[in-house]
């Protein structure tokens, strides 16, 4: 373990941040906690090396990362004007994700830790996402996270940095994946969150009837594998189906995702009214999926009916970035000692380390 220089915990540090974890080359240089300034975020995404295989193919992905990583950290640097003596620490994600693409951002970051003398902070990349709301926010702890992304769909319980608990997640699909895989089913192009999410707003909603899988049973756990499914079998009914019938398999899956997650919150917030009578409810949502309007409306409307706070960062900080890594790296320098070389990247990594894994586990770690 090493430690950052600095003199305390009130002085602000300038933290280089780098994420691979999926799809996504993203750098950025955020300074905090005290001005919080995002002092630039740079994403290069790589929708187009593989919307013609309809999903992330996990060795392109990785490939991408290698060819442009040094170039969008030279760019986040310069827009940041920043030079290495300006730079205090470098986090980088190092799990859970795609590993060649984990290993790739990581192995850099080491690099550039090493060859400018600075200390290493590996980043779970979920408590990027966690953590993200203090940094737009402001928030204090305890609160709510809810993370759909195309890989996690769960519930969290926040109290701290490096201090989480699980309270429900999803049993089969992740909300993202179900997405894709709807858009796919149903012909549309990749990526399906935004297309099945551009359909559904010319759809009739009413016209299909599918389940909200698990609201017949208690706990915070979800399941959208069955949802995909019962869409699956009403299409093939109506094959070939038309324009217009994919926009109303779309509304109605959509508007069943949206139904699903809503009365989950107001559980959720419930349990967290329970359990911290005297602390202002807060629920954050994170992730990919939250970038969905009618997801994001039926949440605030669990929240305001719940009389609690509902807290969205801003689009491009709901997806991965590498912002919300370098923030993430800030909350841990502010603990004390950071990691060191040793660390090494990981495919598995829950933030909630004491719950078992819902999807079990092998060699690699729990899978969430």
């Amino acid at each position: 373990m090493t430690s950052v220089n600095r003199k305390d915990n009130a002085t602000d540090l300038t933290v280089l941040g780098i994420e691979t974890s999926c799809d996504e080359t993203a750098a950025a240089v955020v300074r905090g906690p005290l001005q919080k300034q995002i002092l630039s975020n740079t994403i290069r995404s790589q929708i187009d090396e593989h919307s013609e295989f309809g999903g992330v193919v996990p060795e392109i992905a990785a490939r991408a990362h290698i060819e442009i990583l040094d170039r969008i950290v030279a760019e986040a640097m310069h827009e940041a004007d920043c030079s290495w003596e300006d730079i205090d620490a470098v986090a980088a994600t190092a799990g859970p994700g795609l590993i060649g693409g984990v290993i790739v951002g990581f192995m850099t970051a080491k690099a550039i830790a090493m060859a400018a003398g600075k200390p290493i902070v590996g980043v779970n990349h979920l408590e990027g996402h966690a953590l993200t709301a203090r940094l737009t926010d402001d928030l204090d702890f305890p609160f709510l996270l809810l993370l759909v992304s195309g890989g996690h769909s769960q519930f969290l319980l926040v109290r701290g940095v490096g201090d989480y608990e699980r309270l429900g997640t999803t049993i089969d699909d992740a909300i993202g994946e179900a997405f894709d895989k709807t858009a796919k089913l149903l012909g549309l192009p990749y990526p399906g969150g935004p297309h099945v999410e551009k359909m559904a707003a010319r759809g009739d909603v009413t016209r299909f009837r599918l389940p909200r899988p698990l609201l017949d049973r208690p706990g915070l756990d979800m399941s959208f594998a069955g949802l995909k499914t019962a869409l699956r079998t009403q299409a093939k009914k109506l094959e070939p189906v038309d324009e217009q019938t994919v926009a109303d398999l779309c509304a109605a899956f959509q508007r069943a995702i949206s139904d699903v997650l809503a009365a989950r919150t107001r559980s959720a917030l419930e349990f967290f009214q329970e359990r911290h009578p005297d602390t202002e409810p807060v629920i954050v949502v994170a992730g990919g999926v939250a970038a969905n309007q009618e997801i994001r409306q039926s949440l605030l409307d669990a929240a305001n009916a719940a009389g609690a706070r509902f807290v969205a960062p801003p689009m491009a900080l709901c997806t991965d970035n590498a912002a919300m890594i370098a923030w993430a790296g800030i909350e841990r320098l502010r603990q004390g000692p950071v990691d060191d070389m040793a660390l090494s990247p990981r495919p598995r990594w829950p933030l909630d380390s004491q719950s078992a894994g819902v999807l079990g586990a092998g060699k690699k770690g729990a899978k969430v």
